[in-house]
């Protein structure tokens, strides 16, 4: 499919953002735990060479290591953390309904 289609409303166009390498590297960490394997997949998904990966890989291993770091946020667009909150609203309806006499 192209980037550029006509609709009935109109030409559509598909905005396509590649992952940054710190999302790319957390993708890689997710399925696999071996460093040298994380680097190859985030090098694949960014298309970037690979001794680059490496590099970054290693770091933010030895960050994670010093600090424990089990949990990591990946930031939106200008900086800005995505959280998702779920809530459950439940709507109670009153039975008004009058009555006639018998």
């Amino acid at each position: 499919m192209s980037e550029d289609w006509n609709t009935k409303y109109g030409p559509r166009r598909v905005r396509r953002d590649p992952p940054t390498l710190d999302e790319a590297i957390f993708a890689a960490a997710g399925i696999t735990e071996d460093l040298e394997a994380q680097a190859e997949i985030a090098a694949a998904l960014m298309g970037m060479p690979l001794d680059v990966v490496q590099a970054e890989v290693k770091k933010q291993n030895r960050v994670a290591a010093r600090t424990g770091g089990v949990t990591r946020v990946i930031a939106g667009e200008q900086g800005a953390q995505r959280a998702v909150v779920v809530e459950r609203r439940v709507v109670r309806r009153l039975a008004t309904t009058k009555r006639t006499g018998t």
